[in-house]
């Protein structure tokens, strides 16, 4: 089923800018759709739609960087309809404007870094939560640990710290509620490669519940991304103007710009009956 999930994944990474649909998706992999969905959110934590919809949004964020494309023309290159659209989904997701975004990445001082601040404490009794992030050696500072509301690194936090090293935690004034908890940090370049991105180390667990006035132990374990990870979308601070090209579903890196920027257009035939992938 494993190899299956990977195919459809390879099949977003690639077409990530057509109008892909549930159905293509899943005759591809000669699943029905219902099967398919639970394979694919079995192996990723996500639906279909939200992976394919954090991939283009990732693929926005570069565009951003290394491209002199505007905004609509960015959002069309991956695959929305509606400028409006993309610029709401955009911001929600990654924190910043896709304006702001343009200008944090190409900024060159630390004050053109993003600021990450949790969303307002709600009034009434709240959790917390301790733990160990636990990272290889060749992790790098700083590592940053939050709780979020998406299987997704994205949008506002819960809660929020940021670690010199990799270490104990703690998370106050969390909200009850079920949460995702995220770490991320760099890794360190291979040896040789003088210019080429940091790995990016990442770790989620949830869905975790918090109660209110208890402290709930979590660690969460660091590693290499792989296939099977959504891109993260949270603007970063220090991370400089990533994103970073994730691996593909084969387990390399892409050597070069695919999807839109590299021509590539995928022939499709449409039914009536097709089915759009929805963001869900």
């Amino acid at each position: 089923m494993e190899n299956l999930a990977r195919r459809a994944i390879t099949t977003i990474r690639e077409n990530y800018h057509e109008p892909l649909v549930l159905d293509d998706l899943a005759r591809s992999v000669m699943m029905s759709k219902f099967h398919f969905i639970r394979v694919f959110q079995r192996t990723t934590g996500v639906t279909p739609g939200r992976f394919l919809s954090a991939v283009r949004l990732h693929e926005a964020k570069s565009l951003l960087i290394h491209s002199p494309l505007n905004v609509a023309e960015i959002s069309a290159r991956v695959g929305y309809s509606s400028a409006s659209t993309f610029s709401r989904r955009f911001t929600a997701s990654v924190g910043l404007s896709p304006t702001q975004f343009r200008r944090t990445g190409r900024g060159h001082t630390p004050e053109d870094d993003p600021r990450i601040t949790p969303s307002p404490v709600e009034r009434g009794p709240l959790g917390s939560v301790a733990g160990t992030a636990h990272a290889p050696g060749t992790a790098r500072s700083p590592l940053y640990v939050g709780l979020f509301d998406s299987p997704i690194l994205q949008g506002q936090p819960a809660a929020w710290t940021k670690l010199d090293r990799a270490g104990s935690f703690q998370l106050k004034s969390v909200p009850p509620g079920t949460w995702y908890l995220h770490a991320v940090t760099l890794g360190a370049r291979p040896t040789g490669d003088q210019w080429g991105d940091s790995p990016l180390l990442v770790g989620t667990v949830g869905p975790v519940d918090i109660r209110a006035d208890a402290r709930t132990r979590i660690d969460v374990v660091l590693r290499q991304e792989d296939w099977t990870r959504p891109p993260i979308l949270l603007a970063l601070p220090g991370f400089g103007s990533r994103p970073a090209r994730t691996r593909t579903a084969n387990g390399a890196r892409p050597a070069g710009p695919c999807g839109p920027e590299a021509g590539y257009r995928a022939p499709r035939r449409r039914t009536a009956a097709d089915t759009r992938l929805v963001v869900v």
